[in-house]
C-alpha cells in the first residue's frame, strides 16, 4: 500500500499540522460569523454550491471561487489547512484525513455511482483481459491514487481471489482522465478508468467494453462527501447550517427535476461565470449518483471503506466509527423536510 501512502502523505502532514492548532469552541462573544466561503470548482462543470448560489438558496452567503482542484484528496487537504473553507473528496481519503487526527467533519453527500452516472474500468473490443486474474502485470490508468478509484480495483481484485502478493502486481497509472481514452486506445494503458463524460464520448467512438463498474460491485451508493474544518462549524455555526441546508435543496433540485432542465440550468451557470471554459461536457449529464435525497449521508458509506482501509493495513482496526466521522444535523432532508 505504499503508492496509498505516497499519495496521501502531503494530506497527511499538513492535516496533522492544523490538527495541533485548530481553534476550536464556538465563536467568541460578538464575532460575526464568515459570511464568503472560498472553495474549489471544476472547469467545464457546476458544483452544487454554485447551483445552490444560482437558485437563490444561500442567503446572505457568497462563494469564492480560488481556482479549480486537481482531485478529491486535494481540495480536502485545501479545506483543512484553511486554504478553503469546504472541500470534498471519496470517503476513504476523509477517512485517512481523520484518522491523521484532522479536524474535520463531513456534513453531506456530493456525488456517487447509480445505473446512469458510475465509473467504469474500460478495455479495447479486442483485450484478452476478460477475468480479474488478466491484470496481473497489467497498467490501469487511475486519476489519483489513494481516492475512489484505486479503492475500487482493490475491492475488485480481492473478491476475485487474488492475494494481495497478486494484487501488488497489478500497476495503478496516474493520468489525467482526459488523457486516458487516447492512453487506452494506443496501448500504453491496458484498462483505463472512465465516468462522466469522458466515458459517454468515449463509448460514443466505440471499440471499448467494460471490464467492471463501480456500481456494479457496491450497487448504488454515494462515495464522497464535503467536509468543513470542526472549528469552523464550531464558530459558524449559522452559516454552516445555511450552507448545508443551501448545499442539500441544490442537490434535490437536480435529483428531482428533469435531466434536460438541470443541463440547461448548468450552462447558463457557467456561460454566466465567466471563466473562459467550454460548456459542451455537461450536456452529457444525466443525473447526481448521489443515493440519499439531498445527500443524506448514511453509516454503510463509511463504513464500507473503514472495513476496507482497516484490511489493507492503512488504519487501525477500531480505530474510527461512522459517527466520528461525519454528521446530517445540518441537512433538513435527514429529518424528513426540505423546507
Amino acid at each position: 500500500m505504499i503508492r496509498i501512502r505516497h499519495a496521501l502523505l502531503a494530506v497527511l502532514l499538513a492535516a496533522g499540522a492544523v490538527a495541533c492548532g485548530a481553534a476550536e469552541g464556538a465563536a467568541r462573544p460578538g464575532e460575526a460569523e464568515v459570511k464568503e466561503l472560498r472553495y474549489q470548482g471544476s472547469a467545464g462543470n457546476v458544483t452544487y454550491p454554485e447551483l445552490a448560489e444560482d437558485l437563490g438558496y444561500l442567503g446572505d452567503i457568497k462563494l469564492k471561487w480560488v481556482g479549480n482542484t486537481t482531485s478529491g484528496p486535494q481540495d480536502i487537504q485545501s479545506a483543512a489547512t484553511g486554504q478553503t473553507d469546504f472541500g470534498g473528496a471519496f470517503n476513504g481519503a476523509i477517512i485517512k484525513l481523520k484518522a491523521a487526527r484532522a479536524p474535520i467533519k463531513a456534513v453531506i453527500g456530493y456525488y456517487g455511482s447509480d445505473e446512469q452516472s458510475f465509473n467504469g474500468y474500460y478495455v479495447t473490443a479486442n483485450s484478452p483481459i476478460r477475468t480479474a486474474r488478466d491484470l496481473i502485470g497489467k497498467k490501469i490508468g487511475v486519476n489519483t491514487l489513494g481516492a475512489h478509484h484505486e479503492a475500487v480495483i482493490k475491492e475488485y481484485l480481492k473478491r476475485a481471489g487474488l492475494t494481495p502478493q497478486e494484487i501488488g502486481q497489478v500497476q495503478l497509472v496516474v493520468i489525467p482522465p482526459v488523457n486516458t481514452e487516447q492512453a487506452l486506445r494506443q496501448g500504453q494503458l491496458d484498462v483505463g478508468t472512465l465516468g462522466g463524460v469522458l466515458k459517454d464520448k468515449a463509448l460514443q467512438r466505440g471499440g471499448l467494453r467494460p471490464l467492471f463498474t463501480d456500481v456494479g460491485l457496491f450497487g448504488p451508493f454515494t462515495a464522497g462527501s464535503v467536509v468543513l474544518r470542526e472549528d469552523f462549524i464550531a464558530r459558524n455555526p449559522t452559516t454552516t447550517r445555511t450552507f448545508v441546508e443551501a448545499y442539500a435543496k441544490a442537490i434535490d433540485w437536480a435529483q428531482t427535476h428533469p435531466r434536460e432542465e438541470v443541463v440547461a440550468r448548468f450552462q447558463k451557470i457557467i456561460a454566466k461565470r465567466g471563466r473562459s471554459e467550454d460548456a459542451t461536457t455537461v450536456a452529457f449529464w444525466k443525473s447526481t449518483g448521489i443515493a440519499g435525497k439531498g445527500g443524506v449521508i448514511a453509516d454503510k458509506e463509511f463504513q464500507t471503506w473503514i472495513d476496507w482501509l482497516a484490511r489493507e493495513g492503512e488504519i487501525q482496526p477500531g480505530r474510527l466509527k461512522p459517527a466520528d466521522l461525519y454528521t446530517n444535523a445540518f441537512n433538513p432532508y435527514a429529518h424528513g423536510s426540505g423546507s
